[in-house]
């Protein structure tokens, strides 16, 4: 038996899955919660993937909806914003232009730490995981995935609740690939999971998160579970 109790930060894709199942292989499921995030993303997709697959790993799965938060933000990811989710991998798009992209959604990953933090103690949770990984921090794309912003939400944590709660960012040194090499160890369910910025029928395969996932499944030698739009070659023919 375990003295643990574990709430994880679950958005319906790769790193927050392959996050939820370290959870419950190290705790249990009967020890371990999910909690997602509505904060004025564009589609519900993700949200339904994280719902799919609380219920495969049998866990009680909490919504919130921290949309007004985000309300003042223009960004690509948030129904409003007139911008454009580009079609480019991240280092294209690092490569145009100073600091974060146009995807990142300012500090949410610190407003979603710090009210899952809230929500945790309330559930009687002793640790709080989240699955960062290092491929987002690089370059700055995303800056509340990195390393140095880990540390200082975990210590920030740890003096906010007088020591009750930790936060586990168990990828936070590993690349995508990385991630997925533990999931496939995991037996993770991929096939529920959802990563692309597009609310479509299907991934578009083109967004950054598409081809970062994508590439991550090429490095482990497996094919990606999910289904790509085909594309014509040069010739013609038609390929995934």
């Amino acid at each position: 038996m375990t003295n643990q109790k574990a709430l994880v930060l679950t958005s319906g894709g790769i790193d927050s899955t392959t996050c939820l199942a370290w959870a419950v292989r190290d705790l249990g499921a009967e020890n371990v919660l999910a909690l997602s995030m509505f904060y004025g993303q564009k589609h519900q997709r993700e949200l339904q993937a994280a719902a799919d697959v609380a219920k495969w790993y049998q866990v009680k799965h909490l919504q919130l909806d921290l949309s007004n938060i985000f309300q003042f933000s223009d960004n690509a990811l948030l129904q409003g914003s007139a911008k454009a989710i580009p079609h480019t991998d991240y280092a294209e798009q690092l490569a145009t232009g100073d600091g974060p992209v146009s995807t990142y959604v300012p500090f949410r990953n610190g407003v979603f730490i710090s009210v899952a933090a809230s929500v945790a103690i309330a559930h009687g949770c002793n640790r709080l995981y989240y699955g960062a990984h290092a491929d987002d921090a690089a370059g700055f794309a995303y800056p509340d995935c990195s390393e140095a912003f880990n540390h200082a939400m975990a210590e920030a944590i740890k003096q906010g609740t007088g020591g009750q709660l930790k936060l586990i960012a168990p990828f936070v040194q590993d690349n995508k690939a990385g991630v997925i090499a533990h999931g496939l160890h995991f037996g993770v369910p991929y096939h529920l999971t959802w990563s692309c910025y597009e609310g479509g029928a299907e991934p578009c395969g083109e967004c950054g998160t598409c081809r970062d996932r994508q590439e991550a499944f090429r490095i482990n030698g497996v094919e990606d579970p999910l289904a790509y739009p085909q594309k014509p070659t040069n010739n013609g023919d038609e390929t995934k």
